[in-house]
């Protein structure tokens, strides 16, 4: 297959730009505009205005022209000044942390949209990350560069013919030196690069120990043990690291830049250039004074433009362009899983079927389930148990279409799950997983995942998960406290009861519970087991366990090892078949008998 070619640094540039335009399409036309009103009436009352006061001076002209051509330089430089502090003051402070949040809401939305499976990819991980971290800066990057690129090629073209209708071959000198030297800018803004890249990769080590420093996850590991000596040692030879890198890379950078600016501002401006234009004002008469003068301040205008196109376009803009094809795998990454055409059901309990499921995650050799067949009925109470790593919650995954069957098909109510629309397939499906997350919001908003709940409804799904804390605004309570300083922190176990209550709270026909007692104390684990029972009466339940005891009422028990179904049956039956059932639950057998399970 032929590898798709990489966009170039220019296809980048635009496509990002394109990006913006949509979002908003003013604070890029205003970001062109405030470039050309920070940089060309300044060069032009270096050249012009600067010639024509010379040249009435020179003629004899009276001293009210000079002083009224002062008057319009100074007025057109401060109206130039005041509409770009207008701008910024009144428009672009808001708009642009406008356009950061749209930008972000684009990226959160691809994000919500993709499919686990590109989560297990590290390229497009490490494309995600960065998309998402750094959207923001790379926004107000790229805007700062276009501001100044658009300025300095508006004064480049309008300097060059200005100088050009004086006197050509000036123009010819000026720009003979410039390209002469452009090659060392290239190599100067390629070392920059080069010094960039390597920079933050040594700094992502340094950041490594400030996370480790500063994050409560670690703070009870460093303080209790003597790893604090170890992380200082490599913290320090992480910062030496950064260091001699810049010593290496900036040896070379001030030399070529010293070389280059030599051969600009000597050579070419205090030689060259010099030399014919005092030719043109002494010997032949065809240049003034004023003509001598703007031509050179015409020169360092264009080395000074030609320098930034170079020198810090190909630095930044390569740089922002290399982010920016991370934006681009992102934003351009398309899901294997796809919608049907048909409305799932989402009331209706039916039968589910496994015929024949296989799956591999991507990237991997081996499958992680194979050939795996069943069928639960409505209503049943199914337990998936066996070792870490056998492929219980993959099986559940699959079910949820987190991920797609590799081989086989699942079907509910004789309809193969790939027929429905991914959104009313997993309606009918209220899952708690094992890796459950809350989030900085109510309580209520934790339990039915919406900002729109009944709190009666809300209430008896925490009482049924066994959540008892009294919580100070009822089920309006804030939690964690990244909006709200006063959020409430809950324990591992009340943080897992709230989890299992989203289960409670939806009105669906099928439950998929991931480890649901996993940090519950026995008797808390009877308690919910008695509530899942009751509340789930009418209910199509899989739950996966590794404390048995949950898995003894349960209408069928899988036994999975290896990504098969090795034993299948009943709590008795698996028992008295004295297999490996038999043999895992002999085992927490006394701790079950002592909490009278």
């Amino acid at each position: 297959m032929k590898k798709n070619k990489e966009p170039s640094m220019i296809e980048n540039i635009f496509y990002f730009l394109k990006i913006l335009f949509k979002i908003s399409p003013l604070l890029v036309i205003g970001e062109c505009l405030w470039g050309v009103l920070l940089k060309l009436p300044t060069r032009l009352v270096s050249v012009v205005g600067v010639k024509y006061v010379i040249d009435t001076m020179q003629n004899g002209g009276d001293s009210r022209k000079i002083i009224i051509a002062i008057v319009v330089i100074a007025a057109v430089l401060l109206f130039s000044r005041v509409l770009c502090w207008l701008f910024r003051e009144f428009f672009w402070n808001t708009e642009k942390e406008r356009a950061n949040a749209r930008l972000s809401t684009k990226f959160y939305n691809k994000a919500k949209s993709l499919d686990l499976e590109s989560y297990d990819n590290p390229h497009f991980y490490n494309s995600f990350i960065l998309a998402i971290e750094a959207s923001t800066g790379n926004m107000n990057n790229m805007l700062n560069m276009v501001r100044n690129y658009v300025g300095e090629i508006v004064s480049l073209i309008t300097v060059c013919s200005i100088i050009f209708a004086m006197d050509p071959i000036c123009l010819l000198i000026i720009g003979a030196t410039v390209v002469i030297f452009t090659p060392i800018s290239k190599k100067i803004g390629n070392l920059q690069i080069e010094r960039r890249v390597e920079n933050n990769r040594l700094h992502r080590r340094a950041d490594y120990f400030a996370r480790v420093f500063y994050l409560q996850d670690y703070a009870k590991e460093v303080r209790m043990n003597g790893i604090k000596p170890i992380l200082i040692e490599r913290y320090n030879e992480a910062a030496d690291e950064v260091t001699e890198n810049q010593r290496k890379y900036v040896r070379k950078i001030d030399f070529l830049y010293f070389f280059q600016e030599a051969g600009v501002q000597v050579a070419g401006f205090m030689l060259v250039l010099p030399l014919y234009l005092g030719y043109c004002v002494l010997k032949t008469k065809t240049l003034g004074a004023g003509d001598f003068v703007a031509t050179f301040n015409g020169a360092y205008s264009i080395a000074s433009s030609f320098s930034f196109l170079t020198v810090y376009v190909t630095r930044n803009f390569s740089e922002q362009a290399k982010m920016i094809n991370k934006f681009r795998e992102f934003l351009s990454t398309k899901n294997n899983i796809h919608d049907g055409e048909h409305i799932a059901p989402d009331k209706e309990r039916q039968e589910i079927e496994l015929k024949n499921v296989s799956f591999t995650y991507p990237g991997n050799s081996a499958p992680t389930l194979k050939n795996i067949s069943m069928k639960i009925k409505p209503g049943e109470k199914i337990a998936l148990v066996g070792y870490n790593g056998a492929g219980k919650t993959t099986l559940t995954n699959l079910l949820l279409r987190l991920y797609d069957v590799s081989e086989g098909e699942i079907l509910i109510g004789g309809r193969n799950i790939k027929d429905e629309t991914i959104e009313s397939h997993r309606n009918r499906f209220a899952a708690v997983f094992q890796d459950f997350q809350l989030f900085a919001c109510e309580l209520g908003e934790n339990v039915a995942l919406s900002p729109d709940y009944d709190e009666v409804r809300v209430s008896r799904a925490l009482k049924n998960s066994g959540f008892t804390k009294k919580m100070k605004n009822s089920v309006q309570t804030e939690l964690l406290r990244e909006f709200d300083d006063n959020g409430v922190m809950l324990s591992g176990g009340e943080a897992q009861k709230v989890a299992v209550s989203r289960a409670f709270y939806k009105d669906c026909p099928y439950v998929i519970m991931d480890e649901p007692s996993a940090n519950l104390d026995p008797l808390a684990e009877y308690n919910l087991n008695v509530a899942m029972t009751e509340a789930a009466e009418n209910k199509t339940v899989i739950f996966i366990s590794h404390r048995l005891s949950t898995t003894r009422h349960a209408d069928r028990i899988y036994v999975m090892e290896n990504g098969e179904i090795v034993e299948c049956g009943s709590h008795d039956e698996l028992m008295e078949a004295n297999g490996k059932y038999a043999y895992m639950f002999n085992l927490q057998a006394e701790k079950y008998q002592n909490s009278n399970v």
